[in-house]
């Protein structure tokens, strides 16, 4: 039987994707609780050499519609950049929620043939559309969403396995 390419991608997406905002809501509690500036906490990171808090959640949202919009053949929506707060990030979550919402399965399946050609400054990378999804997207989307999550638990928000997985799809 063949993978859904619709079923492996948004659902899941929205699956992180609001568990995510609901994990930032934790967060912003407990930097209030522990008189933490919300720039202080959204520039932690894990190690120096890595992104910050604010930007493993910005990857997140560009790594679940990128997925989506080069799927299915639509532009991707653009989002505000500069100065980071829990509520910028969680519209910005929001919208990225918005744009997977109107996906529709006949938009994404069927894809898995498609070529698909990431252009990086001079640097491209070239998928067809299982692999694109299955070993780029995924991975990356699920990196970023764990580091986002990994930081937060570093810094003692109360928050475990459950308000990482979120409710998952049921179809």
């Amino acid at each position: 039987m063949a993978i859904s390419m619709y079923k492996a991608s948004a659902p899941i997406f929205l699956q992180f994707l609001t568990s995510m905002s609901a994990v930032l809501d934790k967060a912003a509690a407990f930097a209030e609780t522990k008189k933490i500036e919300e720039a202080v906490l959204l520039a932690t990171r894990l190690y120096p050499d890595m992104f910050p808090l604010s930007r493993q959640i910005e990857q997140v949202t560009v790594h679940a519609c990128r997925a989506c919009a080069e799927l299915s053949g639509t532009t991707a929506p653009t989002f505000e950049t500069g100065e980071m707060s829990f509520s910028v990030l969680k519209a910005r979550i929001a919208k990225a929620i918005e744009f997977i919402r109107g996906m529709k399965p006949d938009q994404i399946d069927g894809t898995e043939d498609k070529p698909i050609v990431l252009k990086f400054g001079a640097r491209e990378m070239s998928f067809t559309g299982q692999p694109f999804l299955l070993n780029f997207s995924l991975p990356n989307f699920y990196f970023h969403a764990t580091t986002a999550f990994a930081i937060l638990r570093s810094i003692g928000v109360e928050i475990g396995k459950r308000d990482f997985m979120g409710i998952p799809p049921q179809n």
